[in-house]
């Protein structure tokens, strides 16, 4: 098991039920295989730049360990998902 990091932005129109409810999701497919050391809601804040005809959106930051295969579907997820504007998954090397 390798360490990652995850960063991923929620879109800002949706409501705090149902961020909470993909943070929710992302979570259990990290869980499926895989252990989270840390985690955190960044909460809204403004982007250096507009994504998707976007501003602003929720920061959402999770220190992981998982096996390559919990990574790659957590990528596939959150690649079709409506919610995430943008992610970025990295290994961890602290």
């Amino acid at each position: 098991m390798r360490k990652y990091e995850v960063m991923y932005i929620i879109r800002p129109d949706i409501e705090q039920e149902a961020v909470q409810a993909a943070v929710e999701r992302f979570q259990g497919i990290i869980s499926n295989g895989g252990e989270i050391t840390k985690h955190e809601v960044m909460g809204k804040r403004r982007l250096a730049y507009e994504i998707k005809k976007f501003r602003d959106g929720t920061f959402v930051l999770v220190n992981f360990t998982a096996t390559p295969e919990v990574v790659a579907e957590l990528e596939r997820i959150m690649k079709i998902s409506d919610e995430v504007i943008r992610y970025l998954i990295t290994l961890d090397v602290a």
